[in-house]
């Protein structure tokens, strides 16, 4: 599993390009290989799969029961948007109209390493979402690692 590190203020062009910083470039591995964008299911910013990651979430989703309603629902709402993206030879990502939209991208962008994917947020809406975050996130890493009896990686 890739594990991205870093968080990088972008532009998005009137076109919706962005060029991808070299650094995060480098942590992107094969750009050949080719990524997967959509929206991200809890907040008005976009997912960036790198198509090895994207295929082990595919897998997943291809186990559940077509025949359950919800089941059907879901995987429609959570493949709404997704979109094959290349990063060209001068290291530019074209986003798609309908996934600026979504996102509410302007001009200014932060890309953010979320461990295997990278989120791509409009700069205000990623500082909302971070301030407001930050005021509970005492007792959020609290209710989520608290439990967590065993030291993992250095973490205890």
């Amino acid at each position: 599993m890739n594990s991205f590190l870093g968080t990088y203020e972008c532009k998005v062009d009137s076109k919706g390009r962005l060029m991808i910083p070299t650094s995060l470039k480098k942590q992107l591995g094969d750009l050949e290989a080719g990524f997967v964008l959509k929206r991200s299911v809890f907040q008005p910013c976009l997912e960036l799969y790198p198509v090895a990651e994207w295929n082990k979430v595919m897998a997943k989703i291809n186990k559940l029961n077509r025949f359950v309603k919800k089941n059907n629902d879901f995987i429609r709402a959570f493949t709404a948007g997704v979109k094959m993206v290349e990063i060209d030879a001068t290291g530019r990502l074209l986003i798609p109209k309908d996934l600026v939209q979504f996102s509410r991208i302007e001009k200014d962008i932060v890309l953010s390493s979320a461990v295997n994917i990278i989120e791509i947020w409009d700069k205000n809406l990623y500082e909302n979402a971070v301030e407001g975050a930050m005021v509970d996130f005492a007792d959020l890493a609290e209710e989520v690692m608290g439990n967590q009896n065993d030291e993992v990686d250095g973490i205890s």
